[in-house]
């Protein structure tokens, strides 16, 4: 996700103090991952030099100056743009797991184990996701499908990648040996 646009879409509803920006994000989009009000007024500040906000008013008072801030037509603009990009897929086969049990084969390491760890870590983690799902509200359900429908990806995953580790452990050993010295040629 996109932080930043994910604020200025928040002010695309209506005008707002830093302040309250932050509360929205926090109760509407991110509960278990407050944001830190540096990370608002940063972007506040940068959406205002990018013309994509402007302050409408200044109230002073007893504490520091509080800024209400409006959305400006580049704003919606760019808003819209980021709204119908798809989001990126990223590169799935160069993930976090995948490596590491590359590596626990490579070395001579127990690769079942990894995957049994992390099955077993995705599967407390789901365990907690379903029992939060009673009695959730529908933004916080569909946090929670996401995740719960992920960690499962992932899940059929680690099944088939520990079906796969004799063979790929075979592809290895052969090709370990064969290492390209300096001159490009195989020793």
């Amino acid at each position: 996700m996109s932080t930043a646009h994910a604020l200025l879409g928040l002010l695309d509803r209506s005008p707002a103090y830093g302040y309250s920006l932050k509360q929205d994000f926090d109760r509407l989009l991110a509960p278990e991952r407050p944001l830190a009000f540096g990370q608002v007024y940063s972007s506040l500040a940068r959406f205002e030099r990018q013309g994509w906000a402007e302050i409408l008013t200044v109230e002073s008072g007893s504490g520091p100056e509080r800024k209400l801030y409006g959305i400006t037509p580049d704003g919606v603009t760019e808003l819209e743009t980021w709204l119908s990009a798809p989001q990126a897929t990223g590169a799935f086969a160069a993930s976090t797991l995948f490596v590491r049990i590359s590596i626990a084969l490579l070395s001579g390491r127990d690769a079942q184990e990894v995957l049994t760890a992390q099955r077993e870590s995705h599967m407390v983690r789901m365990r907690e996701l379903t029992w939060r799902r009673r009695g959730a509200e529908p933004a916080l359900l569909l946090q929670l499908d996401y995740e719960l429908t992920h960690l499962d990806a992932d899940l059929r995953w680690i099944q088939e990648a520990g079906q796969r580790l004799d063979a790929l452990r075979t592809q290895w050993q052969g090709a370990a040996g064969a290492r390209p010295d300096e001159t490009g040629e195989q020793r």
